[in-house]
């Protein structure tokens, strides 16, 4: 397993537990429900790496930066780092270990 699998393993967790904690913090299913979606696909995306498909890094980095942007829109939003700027900074992390590797 490279690098790259690694973070987008890593980020699809951590967006799982976030939404999960959204969820149980402020009973907003919709965080809920984004948290499952984007980590399933991420992880989705990993395992297709592990399988040989190329389409898993490349919808891997996709997935990074749709949330990224997302995550960016509700930090200028909210104006608060938590959670948005962390997560900015963490898909920022894997996507650039993505592309390194």
């Amino acid at each position: 397993m490279n690098l790259a699998i690694a973070a987008a393993i890593a980020y699809g967790i951590l967006m799982l537990l976030g939404g999960v904690a959204g969820y149980l913090k402020a009973k907003s299913k919709p965080s809920l429900i984004s948290g499952l979606i984007s980590g399933i696909l991420l992880i989705g995306a990993a395992l297709m790496q592990l399988q040989g498909f190329p389409f898993g890094s490349l919808l891997a980095r996709i997935m990074t930066v749709i949330l990224i942007a997302v995550f960016a829109f509700r930090l200028q939003k909210t104006r608060k780092f938590m959670p948005a700027g962390l997560m900015i900074v963490a898909g920022a992390i894997a996507l650039t270990i993505m592309l390194l590797s």
